[in-house]
């Protein structure tokens, strides 16, 4: 990869497959959403980089001792922890450049990635099963072994920490890996192999990653027989057709898929706290957030006031590239992204949702140039318009009242997401009391987006299968293998 020191630098990325750095296929462009400007270049051949690289993982599966040997895993988790750490500045600088965050969110995400390495680390040491005595003369014993390969197929959003969060358990159970980036990401997927490549232990072919523009390499993974188990994160329609499409060799997968996260605010919360994490909920990487805040649900004692201090705390968000340290928020992900959130809220006006703030695309200015929409504040009365019930990626924020604690849950949990929710009450008990109604798999008190490595995420209803983070993670690697022993008893 070239040296990224400055903005005009042309960057070359790769795929990395079996230990090496492959740049087959056709040469594309990646760019810069703030700009549009052309940064570098990436080789296109999703098929072929995955049929290469499920070759490379499976004979590593079968002739290392990946598998077999916990503390080789341990030790390799360890070190690209410690290679993510000495290239945080690079890979932090092509995120932002590649990915559009600024500078604060790119770092963010950056900085989650080593300690989720080093938890699977300890993970790795700690996985080994358990023996029982079922009954007098025999012995059980129950093994916990890889399943094989698998496969990682991560989104573009956060690309860093959604790959390393399903690769770190993938490696600590002994699997091998084949990662999928979108091509919108490929510059940054490029240096994240390099950076992987840094340690020193690492079987060839444990670790494998390509890129591509198309679905052809995804597709691959998810139909071939020879990869065991799909990591997928990514949108729930996606979801169900590869899971359908799985099922055909009952593959294990585990999926964190779409959410619509509501925000739930009583009429004794504290406001000068909530607003300012609420307009974060909506904004931080440009709304382009499985657990973005989405739904602003306000009692109506407050409701008058929440709406006016949102909408006002909103038309003053500051869009800009992550060059300008003053920028609020980056650019979405492309210029067809801005198009079809403008669509999806001329949809929701036309529908009889009220702007409160229309928000919408930049088109005049230095920033016309790249992929920038200003927040919008819907106010809506309807909980079975679309803009309520489908996932948006990107910044808008839809807004109803309630009265009652009851009418708030009915109003949060009718949505067939389940991937979140927060909650904004100074009463404890009904703090817990929404917290056991909600149908969401994280529910944060006066807060939002708490994510620990020990923790365990993951989605209700149509937002996932499986949890990702804590010990529960390994589990959509694994195989539970029973081991009989007759002793016979003691003479």
């Amino acid at each position: 990869m070239s040296s990224t020191s400055s903005h005009l630098t042309v960057l070359e990325a790769s795929n990395w497959i079996n230990g090496q750095r492959s740049t087959k296929g056709a040469r594309k462009n990646s760019i810069n959403p703030a700009t549009y400007d052309v940064i570098g270049h990436y080789p296109d051949d999703g098929l072929d980089a995955a049929q290469q690289a499920v070759i490379a993982a499976k004979a590593a599966f079968r002739e290392s001792a990946w598998a077999h040997d916990n503390e080789l895993r341990s030790i390799v988790l360890e070190q690209l922890a410690q290679a993510f750490e000495r290239n945080r500045d690079r890979l932090l600088e092509v995120l932002a450049l590649e990915n559009g965050k600024v500078k604060g969110e790119a770092a963010f995400e950056i900085d989650m990635v080593p300690s989720k390495l080093r938890y699977a680390s300890a993970n790795a040491r700690l996985e080994g099963g358990r023996v029982v005595t079922p009954k007098p003369g025999s012995i059980s014993m129950i093994l916990k072994q890889p399943m094989g390969v698998a496969a990682v197929i991560a989104p573009w959003n956060s690309p860093v920490v959604l790959t390393i969060r399903s690769l770190a358990p993938a490696l600590a159970a002994g699997c091998t890996t084949v990662i999928k980036l979108p091509s919108q990401v490929a510059q940054t997927a490029s240096l994240m192999a390099e950076i992987m490549a840094e340690s020193k232990d690492l079987p060839k072919g444990v670790i494998n990653l390509f890129f591509e523009s198309g679905p052809e390499g995804s597709s691959y993974l998810v139909e071939t027989p020879d990869v065991q188990a799909v990591s997928f994160t990514g949108s729930t329609r996606t979801g169900r057709a590869i899971s359908a499409t799985g099922a055909v060799h009952l593959k294990r997968f585990g999926m964190e898929l779409g959410g619509k996260t509501p925000m739930i605010v009583f009429e004794d919360a504290g406001l000068d706290e909530a607003l300012p994490t609420i307009e974060k909920a909506l904004t931080v990487f440009g709304g382009q957030f499985c657990m973005t805040g989405s739904r602003l649900l306000v009692q109506d004692t407050v409701y008058d006031i929440v709406r006016d201090r949102m909408a006002e705390r909103l038309r003053n968000v500051k869009p800009g590239p992550a060059s300008d340290s003053e920028s609020d928020m980056g650019p979405l992900i492309d210029r067809s992204n801005v198009e079809r959130v403008d669509r999806v809220v001329e949809a929701a006006l036309a529908a009889g949702a009220k702007a409160i703030v229309r928000g919408g695309p930049i088109t005049e200015g230095p920033l016309s140039k790249g992929a920038f929409f200003r927040p919008a504040l819907l106010e809506v009365y309807d909980n079975k318009l679309p803009i309520i019930q489908e996932e948006t990626f990107g910044p808008v924020l839809s807004i109803q009242r309630f009265s009652t604690e009851s009418q708030a849950l009915e109003l949060a949990n009718d949505n067939e997401y389940g991937l979140a929710a927060s909650v904004w009450t100074r009463d404890v008990e009904r703090s817990l009391r929404m917290a056991q109604g909600l149908d969401a798999g994280s529910v944060w008190i006066n807060d939002w987006a708490k994510v620990y490595d020990g923790t365990e995420e993951g989605g209700f209803k149509q937002s996932g299968l499986g949890r990702l983070n804590g010990l529960a993670a390994i589990e959509d690697f694994i195989e539970y293998k029973h081991v009989a022993l007759k002793t016979g008893l003691n003479k």
